[in-house]
């Protein structure tokens, strides 16, 4: 588990521009050459059972199949599929983490088994086709980091056609919520922007030089930072106003990278709870291990990240927050249309549009409000 895999050079173009390899690799890749990082994400119980369980339930896909764990990271799935009964793994990881890959498997006695190769997924070739293609390749609010385009490239290339893709399905899904965070957050953009002006005056009594011509570019700047970058939180079940809503569904067989690049939806969701303050939205993700239509899984499992009381992932949800927050009571109504597309500066990140149209149950509306956010 862990990252996908480029080295160096110029990777296929990316909405339509190709990207330098050698900066992806120093912006995103070697976070996973870390120990840190990975046992961040291994002492993820809920991820880890549900990866565990998938496996473990479905030993029929693994027993005597061909394996191909994308982004091995550890290694750990590729040591799971040997244990369920691979008959070999292909366990393909980008950096050096590799090293400490191959020397798990040599320990739990699987070298026979699982090959672990360093390198990118786009440009490794394998002997042979397989059967079962693996990776943990989620990212926050599932498509940041974009490994899946990884995944997809590893199925067209390798993956058989009776093959079987785990997870097989994925979805994504947003709710309105409340929220103290975006109040902190307009402070801390207020008390800097008061800062600012203090740093004006002062400079100019001082050293007699005007700056205040920089006064609009510095509040673009700290108003991104603060008020429309998307927070990481763990978001409680009650901070949850009105019924969640699915705003992409995958089907990990046969998407394509195109159909990923543009996330588009709208979608309502009724408020259900009285007399309440509508600070924005959390947005989560859930996968499927079901295998395929021909190949069923035995034992369907799922692997959420939705606001828990416990059972919490280090995915946690991604908030969306409105400024101002508005008044809202039970039986209102927010339309939404939500737009997410990859930045132009770095492809891994995500630029998100939301225009949100209140509609009250006395039937008066309040006028839509468009809003950008950066997945950061």
């Amino acid at each position: 588990m862990g990252s996908s895999a480029n080295g160096s050079g110029i990777r296929a173009p990316i909405n339509g521009e190709s990207v330098d390899k050698g900066v992806d690799f120093a912006n995103y890749f070697c976070t996973y050459a870390f120990l840190y990082h990975q046992k961040e994400m291994l002492s993820d119980r809920v991820r880890m059972d549900a990866y565990y369980n998938a496996i473990f339930k479905n030993h029929h896909h693994f027993r005597g199949k061909i394996v191909l764990d994308v982004g091995t990271g550890s290694g750990i799935l590729a040591i799971w599929s040997a244990q369920a009964g691979a008959k070999k793994v292909y366990a393909v990881e980008a950096t050096k983490m590799s090293e400490h890959a191959r020397e798990l498997v040599k320990a739990n006695n699987f070298q026979d088994i699982v090959e672990v190769i360093e390198g990118s997924m786009e440009e490794v070739v394998l002997p042979e086709k397989v059967d079962v293609i693996i990776s943990e390749w989620m990212g926050y609010f599932l498509l940041r980091e974009s490994m899946f385009d990884s995944v997809i490239c590893a199925r067209d290339r390798w993956l058989k056609p009776t093959g079987v893709m785990y997870p097989s399905h994925a979805r994504m899904w947003m709710a309105p919520i409340r929220s103290g965070l975006g109040d902190q957050k307009m402070d801390d953009y207020e008390s800097t922007m008061s800062d600012w002006s203090r740093f004006v005056d002062d400079t100019e009594a001082y050293y007699g030089v005007n700056m205040s011509v920089l006064t609009k570019p510095f509040r673009e700047e700290q108003k991104k930072y603060y008020l429309q970058t998307s927070l990481w939180d763990k978001v409680h079940p009650q901070q949850l106003i009105g019924a969640p809503s699915i705003i992409k569904e995958i089907d990990c067989l046969t998407t394509t990278v195109d159909a990923i690049l543009n996330v588009s939806s709208t979608f309502s969701s009724s408020i259900t709870v009285d007399k309440t303050r509508f600070c924005g939205f959390a947005g989560w993700f859930d996968v499927h291990f079901r295998g395929s239509r021909e190949n069923p899984a035995r034992r369907e499992v799922e692997l959420t990240t939705a606001p828990s009381t416990e059972n919490t992932t280090h995915w946690g949800q991604q908030l969306f927050l409105l400024h101002p927050p508005q008044r809202i009571d039970q039986g209102d109504d927010v339309a939404v249309s939500f737009s997410m597309i990859r930045s132009k500066q770095n492809h891994r990140l995500m630029e998100v549009e939301l225009v949100c149209e209140t509609r009250l149950s006395s039937g008066k509306c309040f006028p839509p409000v468009a809003s950008k956010f950066y997945i950061d």
